[in-house]
């Protein structure tokens, strides 16, 4: 009866500000801030260092990863625990701090089907040389906007609409108009036949193999 009584609920618990850790090593830490001798502190706190860095022994030699232990260690004791650091201790107000936000390129494409990728290899196409190499890639560029304009179109295209497009996004600087790209069931074929096998055909071929003599 007496042990029923005495149950820890997680309600009840303290919460934890590292998770990972675990509740024995916040215990230990909580431990650590509460002793008043100096030495007696530096030297637990010391212990704890070592058995975090026992969790990944092929780190805990590392600078950094030492630090991050310290930094950790800190962070557990609610920056209550004073102890001698072998790194500058990071304060609470900088941790805290909110990350500048990230600028995200804000691109609108007047194509979107075709990515932004696209375009960039437009503008390093133009930038070459005219030459085989050039004419080679503005011809894999038209063939790639084709194999995008059928997974958003999923029907076909006529070689003149990419022509068109084509020479709008780079300017009237590349004009592919009478050439022959890859014929649209090709791509189309291409994509069936990497789709994966449906679970329903492999059920079927189970079943026509059944009541087959194995020898």
């Amino acid at each position: 009866m007496n042990l029923v009584e005495n149950l820890e609920y997680n309600t009840e618990r303290s919460r934890l500000i590292i998770p990972e850790y675990g509740r024995h090593f916040q215990k230990m830490v909580d431990h650590a801030v509460s002793i008043e001798d100096d030495e007696e502190r530096n030297r637990v706190a010391q212990a704890i260092i070592s058995v975090m860095g026992n969790l990944q022994p092929h780190l805990r030699d590392v600078p950094d990863f030492q630090h991050k232990l310290w930094d950790q260690l800190f962070i557990m004791s609610d920056f209550k625990l004073d102890v001698k650091s072998p790194f500058p201790i990071t304060s609470k107000e900088v941790l805290q701090q909110r990350p500048e936000p990230l600028e995200y390129p804000q691109n609108h494409p007047k194509y979107r089907f075709y990515g932004n990728n696209i375009k960039r290899m437009i503008d390093v196409a133009v930038k070459w040389e005219k030459g085989d190499m050039r004419d080679g890639l503005e011809y894999a560029i038209a063939n790639h906007m084709k194999k995008c304009y059928l997974n958003w179109n999923k029907d076909t295209v006529d070689d003149k609409v990419i022509f068109k497009h084509l020479y709008e996004l780079s300017d009237g600087q590349i004009d592919l108009t009478g050439e022959n790209l890859t014929d649209s069931g090709q791509f189309l074929k291409n994509r069936v036949s990497k789709s994966p096998r449906s679970n329903s055909g492999k059920k079927n071929q189970r079943n026509s193999n059944r009541g087959k003599k194995r020898y």
